[in-house]
């Protein structure tokens, strides 16, 4: 399916994008009604819920879960911001992340050949596990530049794309997707699928990702989280 069509229905493309993010990260998953749900065991050590758009009745549901602990987060995948943000403050909830979206990419656009590195101190080691593909540069000891990548179905949803301060400018940010890419994208495989933070929107914009929608993450605590790819 291409993404035009894919980016018609959201609620599946969040069912897809949790289960690689779920995949790259071994997390739990779970459903609460119709919604999916994750435990962040390495982090919160809660539950995670998701949805996109729900109704006012839907989201007072979802809020009485999330209010069951501090830690748990209620994500709501949305191109209505003005709406939700209100929702959560009739709620009692508070909004930790408002700057994140959902992108998609046809990966037939996308270089899938392996990359070479043009510094010679940088080093590419690959490898998979459980399903889950990993690219690392490293610079002697030290991590350059990291991410990881599940195939779900026919998409490719990567995860974790870091790229450190020291080495920035480098262009390893995209030497990482093309790496990945490389490893995990074979012939059924038609979509990319990620959440970015705004730095990460850049550039995912350059490499000709598109924003499917806005990523609002919202709980009790006024403590922020991050789910982002980067």
């Amino acid at each position: 399916m291409s993404p035009d069509a894919m980016v018609e229905d959201i609620t599946h493309l969040l069912e897809v994008w949790v289960t690689g993010w779920a995949g790259c990260r071994g997390y739990q998953t779970s459903t609460e009604g119709r919604f999916p749900a994750v435990l962040r065991a390495d982090t919160t050590r809660e539950w995670e819920y998701f949805s996109h758009d729900p109704s006012d009745d839907e989201f007072a549901a979802l809020v009485a879960k999330t209010a069951e602990a501090p830690t748990r987060i209620l994500t709501i995948l949305t191109n209505d911001v003005l709406r939700y943000s209100q929702l959560a403050e009739k709620h009692g909830l508070n909004i930790t992340s408002a700057s994140q979206a959902m992108m998609i990419v046809d990966m037939e656009t996308q270089d899938t050949e392996d990359p070479w590195l043009s510094d010679d101190d940088l080093n590419l080691v690959t490898s998979e596990l459980d399903g889950v593909h990993h690219a690392v540069v490293r610079s002697g000891d030290t991590v350059a530049a990291s991410g990881r990548v599940f195939v779900v179905g026919g998409t490719a949803v990567f995860d974790k794309i870091v790229v450190q301060p020291a080495f920035q400018r480098r262009g390893l940010g995209s030497f990482i997707m093309k790496a990945l890419a490389a490893q995990a994208i074979g012939p059924d495989v038609e979509n990319g699928l990620l959440l970015a933070s705004l730095d990460g929107q850049k550039l995912y914009s350059h490499l000709g990702w598109s924003v499917v929608c806005r990523v609002l993450m919202m709980s009790t605590s006024d403590e922020g989280s991050d789910l982002s790819v980067g």
